[in-house]
């Protein structure tokens, strides 16, 4: 599925997750590579995403296993701007934005493509 989504800053604890001992095992065991600390998030909005999040609401995806007093997430593999693997991370928490999207990846994507808040990307997500 192809998505559009701009970017937007987060809340800033993106660093702090990633960099947990029990989440960077798991991503790399199921997604293949250590996560940057911190996540990229976006933005997404429309009939595309609406149908995107339908879809990723109702399949297995990678879960993510939390670690006691933390929440679960699924993630899905994707491309950003067909330069650079990464999943999309969805917690499993109630009242999470509807129109916000967390990324991971190996590299810091805002650096590696030159990205400030307000920039539209596209994804290439894998929902299954």
């Amino acid at each position: 599925m192809v998505l559009e989504g701009c970017l937007r800053s987060g809340l800033g604890e993106g660093a702090g997750f990633t960099a947990l001992d029990w989440v960077d095992r798991q991503f790399r065991a199921k997604l293949g590579f250590s996560p940057y600390p911190g996540t990229l998030n976006l933005s997404l909005k429309g009939g595309d995403w609406d149908s995107a999040r339908q879809a990723m609401d109702q399949v297995r995806g990678i879960p993510i296993e939390p670690a006691p007093g933390f929440c679960a997430a699924k993630c899905f593999t994707l491309v950003i701007d067909g330069r650079i693997e990464g999943a999309a991370v969805l917690p499993e928490v109630p009242d999470y934005p509807s129109d916000k999207l967390e990324i991971v990846a190996p590299v810091a994507v805002r650096e590696a493509l030159r990205l400030s808040d307000g920039d539209c990307l596209t994804l290439h997500v894998l929902i299954a």
